[in-house]
């Protein structure tokens, strides 16, 4: 049980100390004036994160896509012509 609370004590430090070095970092590119050197600090405190490659690069490799609901429209509207309107 000791073991526990020692972990979760160590846990709660780590992350508040990691925090204030975040917080820390944030301020200092606030000081900065000009809008490139400011964007510039953000960049380096902040890294981008690299997208993957979107999957639309491989549409040649797919089915062209089929509408489930056409069969379903198809069926409605013969229905719909063989109601009698004037009688």
């Amino acid at each position: 049980m000791r073991t526990l609370l020692v972990a979760l004590a160590f846990g709660t430090f780590a992350q508040g100390t990691f925090a204030q070095g975040a917080l820390a970092a944030e301020s200092d590119c606030r000081a900065i004036e000009s809008s490139s050197g400011r964007l510039a600090c953000y960049d380096a405190a902040f890294p981008p994160i690299l997208k993957k490659p979107s999957a639309v690069e491989n549409d040649a490799f797919r089915p062209p896509y089929k509408d489930p609901f056409v069969a379903e429209e198809a069926r409605t509207a013969a229905k719909l012509k063989n109601i009698c309107r004037g009688c």
